[in-house]
């Protein structure tokens, strides 16, 4: 069992949960863009910081395939985050937590409707409960809750996220062999650069807000664990199990941002919270059990 690639989906997921927890507390702190383009370029300073040997050697590899690499930074990275930030203005933390819940099924749609890849009718079951958990978490355990949901233009901008990160997870499949720290730099550069367009329209609108102390430390936050070791890590597992799979792990984005709240914010932690958590863990876990049977070609392709 790929229990490794497992480990690294659960820290990514658990990164990502802190991520989202970051973006509804830089409200007022600093503005969408700003903690986009921050996070982006600080993780790019530090990772060219530490690349730079290992670009060179990667160099001609990088060469031939730098359009790619930089549509992973601009779809996967500057696009999904700032869709994200900008949502959370708009939409309440229960429609943009349920709207991340998509991320999966966009997946499995998107895999099947362009390579045909098989999804089990066990797995199609595994992902319902996944994503039921992580209902249960966005609305509290509140059925009238989810009922009542009403959508605006946040809710929109983030099924443009989930379409972003779903359509990244699955060009994965094309990642040129290099080290991971080239995979990352460039992409991260790329990140980097497509967010001054979108900080000059913030700017444009007089809605920028320059980073105070608490924007700061958010930014220091994102730039280095959601924004490079989570995709590291993301990376790493889709590499193993394929998107499919690996995208059923962002179910749990939900669950750990509540008890990151709950820890960090000091909310309560609720029965309904166990019952998410069992319920996702549960439904990734059938939806593994319940895999097709791939040969060596296509898994590494799924």
């Amino acid at each position: 069992m790929p229990v490794r690639a497992y480990t690294f989906l659960v820290i990514t997921t658990l990164l990502w949960g802190g991520n989202a927890v970051a973006g509804k507390l830089a409200l007022g702190h600093v503005s969408p863009m700003i903690l986009s383009f921050g996070r982006w370029g600080l993780a790019s300073l530090i990772i060219f910081a530490i690349s730079v040997p290992q670009i060179r050697k990667d160099w001609d590899v990088l060469k031939a395939n730098w359009k790619l690499l930089a549509f992973y930074g601009a779809i996967g990275y500057a696009a999904f985050n700032g869709f994200l930030y900008t949502a959370l203005k708009y939409t309440t933390a229960v429609n943009a937590t349920i709207e991340q819940g998509a991320i999966p099924v966009l997946i499995f749609v998107i895999n099947f409707a362009i390579f045909r890849i098989p999804v089990a009718p066990v797995q199609i079951l595994g992902f319902l409960i996944s994503f039921v958990g992580a209902a249960v978490t966005a609305s509290h355990g509140d059925i009238h809750r989810l009922l009542s949901l009403t959508l605006n233009a946040g809710d929109l901008l983030m099924v443009f996220a989930g379409l972003s990160y779903a359509i990244y997870t699955i060009s994965l499949r094309w990642k040129p062999q290099v080290h991971w720290k080239s995979l990352m730099a460039v992409p991260a550069l790329a990140a980097t650069v497509t967010c001054l367009p979108l900080v000059w329209w913030e700017a444009s609108k007089g809605q920028m807000i320059m980073p105070d102390t608490t924007g700061w430390l958010l930014i220091l936050y994102a730039g280095l664990l959601p924004s490079l070791i989570s995709q590291v890590l993301y990376i790493k597992g889709v590499e193993v199990i394929g998107a499919n799979r690996a995208g059923l792990f962002i179910n749990l984005v939900p669950v750990f941002g509540t008890l990151l709240s709950v820890t960090l914010l000091g909310e309560t932690l609720e029965s309904f919270h166990i019952l998410a958590l069992a319920l996702v863990l549960g439904g990734i876990a059938i939806a593994e059990w319940g895999k097709p049977v791939q040969t060596a070609s296509k898994k590494a392709r799924a």
